[in-house]
């Protein structure tokens, strides 16, 4: 088995805050995330495919056609946009990095189709010193 990991980046805006809480309950826990007029963040997407390697190319997957899907299903929905309110796939969820990563890994795996091929892992880094991984469920 060989894995195969494409890595692209993007940035976005958010705020973490529950509607179910006080403000003063989500400053508790979220602290300067629940900032009333947004933050961001430059993060960087590692995207990782598994699989043999193809006998007619030796590629696993072909890494250009895997950049083409991230920046297509991804990239373009996200990039310079508000995580809460403009990406259809985070609507109605709180916008953290876990839940983000899921939100990645549901869009990216029907585009995962070439056979003998599986979506291994998103790892999403948000900040240097904060990063997540899904494995899927």
């Amino acid at each position: 088995m060989v894995y195969l990991t494409r890595v692209e980046h993007f940035n976005a805006a958010h705020k973490l805050y529950n509607n179910e809480w006080t403000a003063q309950q989500n400053k508790e826990v979220f602290g300067k995330c629940a900032n009333e007029n947004w933050h961001g963040h430059n993060y960087e997407l590692h995207v990782t495919v598994k699989g043999n390697p193809n006998p007619n190319t030796g590629f696993v997957y072909n890494a250009k056609v895997l950049g083409d899907i991230i920046k297509n299903v991804i990239v373009e929905k996200i990039d310079h946009l508000n995580l809460n309110l403009d990406v259809d796939f985070m609507t109605g969820k709180l916008t953290s990095a876990e839940n983000l990563a899921i939100g990645i890994w549901n869009e990216l795996q029907p585009h995962i189709t070439t056979e003998g091929v599986q979506l291994h892992c998103v790892k999403l880094i948000e900040t240097r010193n904060i990063y997540v991984e899904y494995y899927g469920a």
